[in-house]
């Protein structure tokens, strides 16, 4: 039998573990919460209760699994989208990759566009930016493919560093890249009378300051930690948690993603944003 003693250490450990990790911070949270291990006990993968992943990060705090609203992304690496399965499973919306630079068209993109639209899935196309080509050749060539559909949700600029290129792995100064951004941008909200988000990763953020670019919506990727602590004090709208995800209707990894809301923000931010 246990002494008294050591039965209120115990109940003074337990304590501790149920306390060390402040969920309240999480904005917003759904119903689904999950235990996470405290600081002082060895990590253990803590599983995805919505979609299961084939590299899973050991989230210690804020998991994105506690957000409402989750969709994906998808482009040429994506064949054959049973978009109705995908639907089934949760996913709420998706990113459509539909150019890159001024020359490329995903091979892909009619089809996605077409398949998410018919499956009632809210969907957005997106532009992979490179820095060897201006940028109104760029928002120019975008909107020459991706049709001004009042049912789309607004456009989006990918901008990262692409040291994999055959052709393009410039990397000019902060000050152009932020000029050049505002170009793109600036069209592209011309045309389709939306404001664009801006998707990137955390090098691209730090290298170009971006953190002094105001006036767009962020997407942005963080797959081993939450948003607010590779992006200190920025706001986001989406967050891409994953790119080893398993999605129910896509064949092998896909990227998740979450909208940073309620499921009734969400509503009203699709609203507002399509006819």
């Amino acid at each position: 039998m246990r002494s008294r003693a050591a039965l209120c250490g115990l109940l003074l450990l337990l304590a501790s573990c149920t306390t060390g990790t402040d969920l309240s911070a999480i904005a917003p949270m759904s119903s689904r919460t999950a235990t996470q291990p405290s600081s002082a006990v060895a990590p253990v993968a803590v599983r995805n209760p919505r979609y299961e992943d084939r590299r899973p990060h050991d989230w210690s705090h804020r998991p994105p699994w506690t957000y409402a609203v989750h969709g994906t992304d998808v482009s040429r690496y994506q064949v054959g989208v049973d978009w109705e399965a995908a639907r089934a499973s949760g996913i709420s919306f998706v990113f459509i990759k539909a150019t890159e630079g001024g020359d490329m068209v995903d091979p892909m993109f009619e089809s996605h566009w077409r398949g998410a639209a018919a499956a009632g899935i809210p969907r957005a196309a997106y532009h992979f930016f490179y820095f060897c080509r201006p940028a109104i050749e760029q928002a120019e060539w975008f909107i020459r493919h991706v049709p001004r559909d009042p049912s789309a949700l607004p456009p989006v600029l990918d901008v990262e560093w692409n040291h994999l290129s055959p052709t393009c792995r410039l990397r000019p100064p902060a000050a152009t890249v932020q000029s050049e951004m505002r170009i793109f941008l600036n069209a592209l909200e011309r045309h389709y009378g939306k404001r664009p988000i801006i998707y990137t990763t955390v090098d691209f953020y730090r290298d170009n300051r971006l953190s002094e670019f105001k006036g767009y919506p962020w997407w942005l990727r963080s797959t081993a930690a939450h948003p607010d602590d590779r992006y200190p004090g920025e706001r986001f709208l989406f967050w891409q948690y994953t790119g080893t995800g398993i999605v129910p209707g896509i064949r092998g990894n896909a990227d998740i993603n979450v909208f940073n809301g309620t499921e009734a923000q969400w509503r009203e931010w699709v609203r507002a944003h399509t006819r």
